[in-house]
């Protein structure tokens, strides 16, 4: 059992007789005679729905193991992205709601860590970056000011904001949190990506 005021994004926890994937938890301290509360956005791990709460600190919360494992991509079709274990050669497929926009990134043989809980996958861990190559963007600019950005598509056809001396076919590096631009990569050749 585990106390509401220490849930934190990742953690599985059942509550009621449900389980829950945990996405997001702020803890705010109480004061006075007031007990602190942790606002959390859980998502329903039966029924796929999100679900905003808000739990008294002290309430314990049976926490759910998370297993994680590392599988590679193998592809996706309109309704699952489908992941095998590289030791065992079993195959999952995940639903694309699970995955979420981030799937438009999964590449053939990636290999990213997949999240079980009671023996069913529940996540999928993207790295904190990574680098993406640009499929078109406007001619660079050389204006006196570098503050103003301007729209990129990428190889995956997703579009995100770039300063304006990058061109098409340069690899940049994507914060995969917020899909900003972090940085041009040093390698900004093309190759593998």
């Amino acid at each position: 059992m585990i106390p509401a005021s220490q849930l934190r994004a990742g953690m599985a926890v059942r509550y009621e007789n449900q389980s829950f994937r945990v996405l997001a938890a702020d803890y705010h301290p109480g004061q006075g005679k007031m007990g602190g509360v942790t606002h959390a956005r859980l998502k329903n791990l039966d029924t796929g729905t999100q679900w905003e709460h808000s739990f008294r600190a002290e309430l314990k919360l049976e926490e759910l193991p998370v297993e994680k494992r590392a599988m590679d991509f193998l592809y996706g079709d309109e309704d699952n992205c489908f992941f095998m274990d590289p030791e065992t050669f079993e195959q999952v497929g995940i639903a694309v709601e699970t995955v979420g926009d981030l799937r438009k990134f999964l590449e053939p043989q990636m290999r990213l860590p997949v999240d079980f809980v009671d023996g069913a996958p529940v996540g999928v861990q993207f790295p904190d970056s990574m680098e993406v190559r640009v499929a078109d963007t406007a001619p660079p600019v050389h204006a006196h000011q570098d503050s103003t950005w301007k729209t990129a598509t990428l190889a995956n056809g997703v579009e995100v904001m770039v300063p304006q001396f990058i061109k098409t076919d340069d690899v940049i590096r994507l914060h995969m949190d917020t899909l900003k631009y972090a940085e041009r990569a040093k390698s900004s050749t093309g190759a593998g990506h």
